[in-house]
Protein backbone atom coordinates (compact mmCIF):
# COMPACT_ATOMS: atom_id res chain seq x y z
CA UNK A 1 0.00 0.00 0.00
CA UNK A 2 2.64 1.96 0.81
CA UNK A 3 4.43 1.84 -2.64
CA UNK A 4 0.97 2.51 -4.80
CA UNK A 5 0.77 5.73 -2.62
CA UNK A 6 4.58 6.89 -3.42
CA UNK A 7 3.58 6.45 -6.70
CA UNK A 8 0.47 8.68 -6.64
CA UNK A 9 2.25 11.03 -4.74
CA UNK A 10 5.21 11.07 -7.75
CA UNK A 11 2.05 11.13 -10.30
CA UNK A 12 0.39 14.12 -8.08
CA UNK A 13 3.83 16.11 -8.01
CA UNK A 14 4.40 15.65 -11.72
CA UNK A 15 1.01 16.68 -12.91
CA UNK A 16 0.78 20.48 -10.34
CA UNK A 17 4.33 20.67 -11.72
CA UNK A 18 3.15 20.32 -15.57
CA UNK A 19 0.08 22.63 -14.94
CA UNK A 20 2.29 25.15 -13.33
CA UNK A 21 4.56 25.50 -16.21
CA UNK A 22 2.27 25.47 -18.97
CA UNK A 23 -0.01 27.93 -16.86
CA UNK A 24 3.46 29.80 -16.97
CA UNK A 25 3.67 29.61 -21.21
CA UNK A 26 2.01 33.05 -21.42
CA UNK A 27 4.97 35.74 -20.83
CA UNK A 28 4.41 39.01 -18.87
CA UNK A 29 6.21 41.88 -19.50
CA UNK A 30 6.61 45.28 -16.82
CA UNK A 31 2.59 47.02 -18.00
CA UNK A 32 4.48 50.51 -18.71
CA UNK A 33 5.77 48.43 -22.10
CA UNK A 34 2.31 48.27 -23.13
CA UNK A 35 2.27 52.88 -23.50
CA UNK A 36 3.48 54.47 -25.40
CA UNK A 37 5.53 58.16 -23.77
CA UNK A 38 2.81 60.53 -23.58
CA UNK A 39 4.25 63.93 -24.35
CA UNK A 40 1.17 65.44 -24.06
CA UNK A 41 0.41 66.63 -27.65
CA UNK A 42 -2.28 64.11 -29.36
CA UNK A 43 -2.30 66.32 -32.34
CA UNK A 44 1.45 65.72 -33.11
CA UNK A 45 0.73 61.85 -32.03
CA UNK A 46 -1.86 61.58 -34.77
CA UNK A 47 0.80 62.29 -37.45
CA UNK A 48 3.33 59.92 -35.62
CA UNK A 49 1.10 57.22 -36.00
CA UNK A 50 0.29 58.53 -39.58
CA UNK A 51 4.14 58.23 -40.60
CA UNK A 52 4.30 54.89 -38.01
CA UNK A 53 1.85 52.98 -40.07
CA UNK A 54 -0.43 52.66 -37.35
CA UNK A 55 -4.10 52.26 -37.31
CA UNK A 56 -4.55 55.23 -34.49
CA UNK A 57 -4.18 55.99 -31.09
CA UNK A 58 -5.73 54.17 -28.18
CA UNK A 59 -6.14 56.29 -24.91
CA UNK A 60 -6.56 54.09 -21.58
CA UNK A 61 -8.72 56.75 -19.52
CA UNK A 62 -8.09 55.71 -15.34
CA UNK A 63 -8.14 56.28 -12.19
CA UNK A 64 -5.15 55.69 -9.89
CA UNK A 65 -6.94 53.86 -7.23
CA UNK A 66 -9.26 52.23 -9.69
CA UNK A 67 -9.77 48.75 -9.16
CA UNK A 68 -10.58 47.44 -12.39
CA UNK A 69 -7.96 49.80 -14.25
CA UNK A 70 -5.81 47.45 -11.10
CA UNK A 71 -6.62 44.54 -12.98
CA UNK A 72 -5.98 45.29 -16.45
CA UNK A 73 -2.90 46.54 -15.53
CA UNK A 74 -2.12 43.39 -14.02
CA UNK A 75 -4.05 40.80 -15.61
CA UNK A 76 -3.77 41.61 -19.42
CA UNK A 77 -2.36 45.25 -20.31
CA UNK A 78 1.19 42.96 -19.08
CA UNK A 79 0.91 40.10 -21.61
CA UNK A 80 3.26 40.25 -24.40
CA UNK A 81 0.84 38.82 -26.94
CA UNK A 82 -1.44 42.19 -25.68
CA UNK A 83 1.62 44.38 -25.83
CA UNK A 84 2.59 43.08 -29.71
CA UNK A 85 -0.21 42.99 -30.81
CA UNK A 86 -1.47 46.82 -29.91
CA UNK A 87 1.62 48.11 -30.06
CA UNK A 88 1.72 46.95 -33.98
CA UNK A 89 -1.23 48.48 -34.73
CA UNK A 90 -1.74 51.58 -32.48
CA UNK A 91 0.49 54.12 -30.42
CA UNK A 92 -1.63 54.20 -26.90
CA UNK A 93 -1.76 56.26 -24.43
CA UNK A 94 -3.07 56.48 -20.69
CA UNK A 95 -4.87 59.50 -19.43
CA UNK A 96 -5.73 60.42 -15.12
CA UNK A 97 -9.25 61.53 -16.18
CA UNK A 98 -8.51 63.39 -12.29
CA UNK A 99 -5.20 64.58 -13.46
CA UNK A 100 -3.57 68.45 -14.28
CA UNK A 101 -1.42 67.07 -16.70
CA UNK A 102 -1.08 69.91 -19.42
CA UNK A 103 -1.91 68.08 -23.44
CA UNK A 104 -2.90 69.43 -26.74
CA UNK A 105 -5.91 67.46 -27.60
CA UNK A 106 -6.50 65.89 -30.86
CA UNK A 107 -7.85 69.35 -32.88
CA UNK A 108 -4.90 71.12 -31.48
CA UNK A 109 -6.74 72.65 -28.36
CA UNK A 110 -4.75 73.21 -25.22
CA UNK A 111 -6.27 71.24 -22.43
CA UNK A 112 -5.79 69.09 -19.35
CA UNK A 113 -6.24 65.53 -18.66
CA UNK A 114 -9.06 66.02 -17.04
CA UNK A 115 -10.62 68.50 -18.95
CA UNK A 116 -10.17 66.55 -21.73
CA UNK A 117 -11.53 63.26 -20.29
CA UNK A 118 -14.44 65.35 -18.90
CA UNK A 119 -15.18 66.84 -23.02
CA UNK A 120 -14.49 62.75 -23.91
CA UNK A 121 -17.55 61.82 -21.44
CA UNK A 122 -15.68 59.59 -19.28
CA UNK A 123 -17.09 58.67 -16.20
CA UNK A 124 -16.77 55.52 -15.07
CA UNK A 125 -13.21 53.93 -15.13
CA UNK A 126 -11.41 52.21 -17.43
CA UNK A 127 -12.33 53.33 -20.63
CA UNK A 128 -10.59 52.02 -24.20
CA UNK A 129 -11.17 54.93 -26.73
CA UNK A 130 -9.69 53.81 -30.33
CA UNK A 131 -9.21 57.03 -32.23
CA UNK A 132 -8.78 57.15 -35.84
CA UNK A 133 -5.72 58.92 -37.58
CA UNK A 134 -8.16 61.83 -38.16
CA UNK A 135 -8.68 62.17 -34.26
CA UNK A 136 -12.01 60.77 -34.33
CA UNK A 137 -13.16 58.50 -32.23
CA UNK A 138 -13.82 54.53 -33.73
CA UNK A 139 -15.11 52.76 -31.06
CA UNK A 140 -15.19 52.82 -27.16
CA UNK A 141 -15.57 49.96 -24.62
CA UNK A 142 -15.89 50.67 -20.55
CA UNK A 143 -14.91 48.75 -17.89
CA UNK A 144 -12.25 45.80 -17.40
CA UNK A 145 -12.48 43.16 -20.40
CA UNK A 146 -12.66 39.68 -18.78
CA UNK A 147 -9.88 38.22 -20.38
CA UNK A 148 -6.79 38.79 -22.28
CA UNK A 149 -9.07 36.72 -25.20
CA UNK A 150 -11.70 39.62 -25.01
CA UNK A 151 -9.39 42.68 -25.09
CA UNK A 152 -7.31 40.92 -27.98
CA UNK A 153 -11.17 40.51 -30.06
CA UNK A 154 -11.65 44.18 -29.15
CA UNK A 155 -8.67 45.02 -30.63
CA UNK A 156 -9.27 43.18 -33.84
CA UNK A 157 -12.87 44.86 -33.78
CA UNK A 158 -11.10 48.55 -34.11
CA UNK A 159 -7.85 47.09 -36.51
CA UNK A 160 -10.00 44.80 -38.84
CA UNK A 161 -13.15 47.63 -39.05
CA UNK A 162 -16.19 45.56 -37.22
CA UNK A 163 -17.18 49.03 -35.25
CA UNK A 164 -17.98 50.66 -38.82
CA UNK A 165 -20.76 48.33 -38.54
CA UNK A 166 -22.26 46.71 -35.42
CA UNK A 167 -21.27 47.04 -32.32
CA UNK A 168 -18.89 45.01 -30.06
CA UNK A 169 -21.45 42.87 -28.49
CA UNK A 170 -22.36 41.54 -32.12
CA UNK A 171 -18.89 41.41 -33.30
CA UNK A 172 -17.51 38.97 -30.39
CA UNK A 173 -21.05 36.98 -31.22
CA UNK A 174 -19.92 36.84 -34.56
CA UNK A 175 -16.40 35.50 -34.01
CA UNK A 176 -17.04 33.65 -30.65
CA UNK A 177 -19.05 31.51 -33.05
Amino acid sequence: MTGVFIMLKRILVALLLLLSSAAGLAETRDVQGFFDQNLGDFKAELETARKAGKNGILLMYELEDCPFCHRMRETILNQSEVQDYYRKHFLIFSVDINGDNPLVDFSGKETTEKKFAAEQRVRATPVFVFYALDGKPMTRYTGATKDVGEFMLLGRYAVEGGWKSMPFAKYKQQVVK
